[in-house]
């Protein structure tokens, strides 16, 4: 004979999670392997890695054009540099440990001199 299953009101609380926090609450650019660079030169602040960043690491001025990428928020996932649609793109990934120690000029100059 089976064994009968258990309602969901029968279940046992297992645990709670009290504060969940969001994204905002944690820096979470440190899973990262790859970092987007963004080069103003070229950029057309079309602001589709804007829409289509799934963690919001895209920053905005005041007059709504693209300043920079938030490294503690992203992921590197590199959907940013997909969507760019400059050619050459405006964003390139690059590996975070050819990144290590370097400054964003020295990155900039590294990526887009190729």
């Amino acid at each position: 004979m089976a064994e009968k299953l258990l309602n969901w009101d029968e279940v046992l609380i297992g645990a709670t999670i009290k504060d969940p926090g969001n994204s905002k609450s944690y820096e979470t650019g440190s899973w990262r392997v790859e970092r987007p660079v963004w080069n103003p030169d070229t950029c057309i602040q079309c602001m589709f890695c804007w829409v289509y960043c799934p963690d919001s690491s895209i920053l905005v001025d005041e007059n709504g054009k693209m300043a920079g990428i938030d490294y503690d928020h992203c992921k590197g996932c590199g959907i940013c540099v997909e969507q760019c649609p400059t050619k050459p793109k405006s964003l390139k990934m690059i590996l975070e440990s050819e990144a290590k120690g370097k400054t964003l000029k020295e990155l900039r100059k590294e990526a887009f001199s190729k």
